[in-house]
């Protein structure tokens, strides 16, 4: 698939976050514009997307949403629509899906976490979603600490059969990355399942249901302060003019 995939597809950047983890060195900066060098990782964030071709995006915004918009205002991507809308108070993740729904216009999305970055290739995610029957799909990578984020079965369909919670121990396994790929009629399901992706929606699916393309990515959590401090070498080839 060419690398203008995502040029008809919605990109939908979830950023209302509190931030709580990193807030000791980011004070009152939003982890999306987190200091990476010297560049916000917005930057970093637009022109990875943009070398799939990405022209219309959507931020849900919550917490110090006006630093996020001001950014862009004064910045805006040449060649990248840009909608922003604030959620009054945090959601979840699905509240956060219902509340950008209204300006979705693609019959497939792309939705991502805005506190996270897996150098994974877009359209190879893309190509994997329309082959399959899914009603979602998520991106998943191997890390050394599958732990702190809750690790996720798959069998050898690629399917996902199962979610662990967290938990303190520290152990290899596949995590969700927080990548998705959605079609319209899923979307209006999120919307109605509740306030969390994965326990209202996700794990209520019918088994089958849900795809992955899991893999051994580079991975970013830029909301813990040690990945914040390894991003410049992660994501060190991306720049946006």
């Amino acid at each position: 698939m060419a690398k203008n995939c995502l040029n008809t597809i919605d990109v939908v950047v979830l950023a209302g976050g509190l931030g709580t983890r990193i807030s000791p060195v980011l004070k009152d900066t939003p982890k999306i514009l987190a200091p990476i060098g010297d560049r916000p990782y917005l930057d970093f964030l637009l022109a990875w997307l943009e070398s799939f071709g990405a022209k219309r995006m959507i931020f849900g915004l919550g917490h110090l949403a006006g630093a996020v918009s001001d950014y862009l205002n004064d910045n805006p991507p040449e060649n990248i629509e840009i909608v922003t809308i604030i959620e009054k108070e945090p959601l979840g993740t699905g509240g956060a899906i219902a509340n950008v729904s209204s300006a979705i216009t693609s019959k497939t999305v792309l939705i991502m976490n805005g506190d996270s970055f897996v150098d994974a290739d877009l359209c190879e995610f893309l190509s994997h979603h329309q082959r399959g029957n899914s009603d979602a799909s998520i991106l998943c990578t191997q890390i050394e600490d599958a732990g702190r984020y809750g690790a996720v079965t798959l069998n050898d369909e690629s399917q996902v059969i199962g979610f662990q919670e967290k938990s303190d121990t520290a152990a290899p396994g596949m995590i969700n990355a927080g990548i998705y790929l959605f079609d319209a009629d899923t979307i209006t399901a999120i919307s109605a399942s509740g306030p969390s992706l994965e326990n209202d929606y996700f794990q209520k699916l019918p088994a089958g249901h849900l795809s992955a393309m899991a893999g051994d990515f580079a991975f970013l959590d830029i909301g813990t302060p040690e990945d914040l401090a390894r991003a410049p070498e992660v994501l060190g080839k991306f720049h946006h003019k």
